[in-house]
């Protein structure tokens, strides 16, 4: 199953693309309607709500009365404590229930409003925000809704701000325009990517990539990408293994191959092999790998890459005391300091690929001299 989250903010459509994502054969989880849910008559949190608030939160015919409710819980921090306290658990409860009914989909999409203000982006295995400007959504809520524009004025400043959901979400879908561009759009995003990626999360095989090419650092945000997997890696592996982003991709202003470089440290090789089901579960299939060490042999560790055919990634997860890991920390911290160091290896990775091509193996092998030379610099006791 590959989860994705999907958020948007008051006003951007976000039901709109929900729904064009169920005609594409997605299963909805709405986090609205799991909210009804769980207070409908006969549910246990109704009876614990009652308890809470007294009976003056339920109609004369036993139903929440949402108002009543809302007047008695966000009367005070304590109150508005209490109610947090019964909600949330057993929204959660319900909404893993909902997932597991759906075990066996290929893409389970969550509709969340509030997705980003709750830090539940690094839940999914993507994170979708349908992205309309704040002042176009403004207008649509007034024109199209007929709402009080200071009402609309309020509600959108009580959520998350444009800039900040797109610094949290993985994946931008343009509903500022005809719902027909917003629907060719989805329609591209799930046949190019998300049924591709569920397919390979389910075989547990790693994304085709294309041949290497340099990418003007100016225009990609590899800095947030990194940060938005690591996140996700952090929350599905709940352990508090070091992870840090290293490679060309962590020195801004250097031109790189398309391609996140993340080293996940361990205390030994068996808590790496470990870890493996849990890291392929979250997208990232690996087998034991190696790094060179020139004349002086290899290093094991364990290498994980992309089911994701949108994200490259390299994951590669080593012992904290190994010559691989100290190595491509200190050549990161080297290339982000030294000016002339990083035009150098700028210039050597472009020759280097003008002469192998398309032969992706014979260009990373031919860097090993360099490498070789900034080891011998840089963690000298690797030789002893």
């Amino acid at each position: 199953m590959l989860r994705i989250g999907l958020t948007g903010g008051i006003g951007a459509g976000k039901s709109t693309v929900s729904t064009i994502l169920a005609e594409r054969g997605a299963v909805i989880v709405d986090a609205d309607a799991i909210a009804r849910e769980v207070v409908a008559p006969g549910e246990p949190l109704l009876v614990e709500l009652e308890r809470a608030f007294g009976g003056t939160v339920l109609t004369p015919d036993g139903h929440l009365d949402r108002a009543a409710l809302a007047a008695a819980a966000f009367a005070d921090e304590e109150s508005t404590a209490v109610l947090n306290s019964l909600m949330h658990p057993a929204i959660r409860q319900r909404t893993r229930e909902h997932f597991a009914r759906h075990a066996d989909a290929e893409l389970v999409v969550h509709d969340v409003a509030l997705l980003v203000e709750n830090d539940m982006a690094p839940d999914y295995h993507l994170s979708l925000l349908v992205d309309v400007p704040a002042a176009l959504r403004l207008d649509r809520l007034v024109r199209s809704r007929g709402m009080d524009r200071a009402d609309a004025e309020a509600r959108i400043a009580r959520q998350a701000g444009d800039d900040q959901r797109r610094a949290a979400c993985d994946i931008l879908i343009d509903n500022s325009g005809p719902v027909e561009d917003t629907r060719r759009a989805v329609a591209e995003l799930v046949d190019g990517r998300l049924l591709p990626f569920a397919e390979n999360l389910r075989l547990r095989r790693w994304a085709e990539r294309p041949a290497p090419a340099l990418t003007d650092p100016d225009t990609v945000d590899w800095t947030g990408q990194a940060r938005r997997i690591i996140a996700k890696l952090r929350r599905g592996l709940g352990e508090p293994h070091p992870i840090e982003h290293i490679g060309s991709t962590a020195v801004p202003g250097l031109p790189a191959e398309d391609v996140l470089d993340l080293q996940l440290l361990v205390p030994d090789h068996e808590t790496a092999v470990a870890l493996g089901p849990r890291l392929a579960a979250l997208g990232y299939p690996g087998r034991d790998g190696f790094d060179h060490l020139g004349a002086d042999g290899r290093e094991g560790k364990r290498f994980h890459a992309n089911a994701d055919p949108g994200r490259a990634v390299n994951l590669h997860v080593r012992t904290g005391d190994s010559v691989g890991a100290r190595f491509a920390i200190a050549v990161r911290d080297l290339l982000r300091s030294d000016e002339g160091e990083r035009r150098r290896y700028a210039a050597l990775k472009q020759d280097l690929l003008d002469r192998h091509g398309a032969d992706h193996e014979g260009y990373v092998h031919a860097k090993e001299p360099h490498f070789a030379t900034l080891r011998r610099r840089l963690v000298p006791d690797s030789f002893a």
